[in-house]
């Protein structure tokens, strides 16, 4: 055999396995038109080949896999806000809490507002010259046992002896002075005087006698004014309202 032959011989062993590996690389880019068309039947045959969508979806993520990411964008404007959602339903109720402890018990006093309360009596020329006994009294009704009784007496009042005297104006409630918290009284007392002077001056002046008194029951209450005399002291000639008005004024005032 000459080298010729010899050499064409090799060149054809290597050609032909080259050529038989690109044929049935051609044929698997070329599309069978009955691949689509295999039937439950011909699905075990060899030769079925199913080309689904599962395969070209991948054919296309690997094509499209090797573009680049471009920047992202601008972000969004926030939305408007949603409507309300409806509401839920009740919760299960809790359970009853402990039990307290016991309060005590307060008695609300509800007092009607002060209103006031006075009386006055008075008298023209009462002119009453007695030394001992009741002068003059005034009924007036009390409305609060809690309360205090301010009282006044204002009128003419004179003393005259020959020697040292002294006389005594008070006040009595229901017929008993006061003790809540002192009597209410006046005095005036007259010195036996020189012989240079007349001891028997006669002098009337208007004069008064004020004070409180608590712890007076309420209901009717008789106000009364007394003269009597000093204690260790004789009495001399008194004389009440000569000549002028007297009065007495009693006022219920809250302590």
């Amino acid at each position: 055999m000459s080298p010729l032959t010899e050499r064409l011989l090799l060149l054809l062993c290597l050609a032909l396995p080259l050529y038989g590996v690109e044929k049935v690389r051609n044929r698997g880019y070329r599309k069978d038109p009955d691949a689509d068309k295999c039937s439950g039947n011909d699905a075990e045959k060899p030769n079925c080949t199913r080309h689904s969508g599962e395969g070209r979806s991948a054919h296309f993520k690997n094509v499209l896999g090797s573009c680049m990411q471009g920047p992202a964008g601008t972000p969004g404007r926030e939305g408007n806000p949603g409507a309300n959602g409806i509401p839920g339903t009740p919760g299960i109720p809790g359970r009853d809490g402990l039990k307290g402890e016991k309060g005590e018990c307060i008695n609300e006093i509800f007092e009607e507002p002060w209103r006031p309360n006075y009386k006055q009596c008075a008298w023209n020329s009462l002119n009453y010259g007695i030394d001992l006994g009741k002068v003059a009294d005034c009924t007036f009704t009390k409305l609060r046992s809690d309360s205090a009784l301010r009282v006044l007496f204002s009128g003419s009042l004179r003393l005259k002896c020959k020697n040292a005297c002294c006389q005594r104006w008070y006040f009595t409630f229901n017929g008993a002075e006061c003790t809540g918290p002192l009597p209410i009284e006046s005095i005036i007392y007259l010195d036996q005087g020189s012989p240079e002077l007349n001891s028997t001056i006669n002098i009337h002046r208007t004069s008064s006698v004020e004070g409180l008194c608590e712890g007076v029951k309420a209901g009717l209450v008789d106000v009364a004014v007394w003269v009597g005399t000093c204690a260790d002291y004789p009495r001399g000639d008194a004389s009440t309202g000569w000549n002028s008005v007297s009065r007495i004024i009693i006022e219920e005032l809250p302590k």
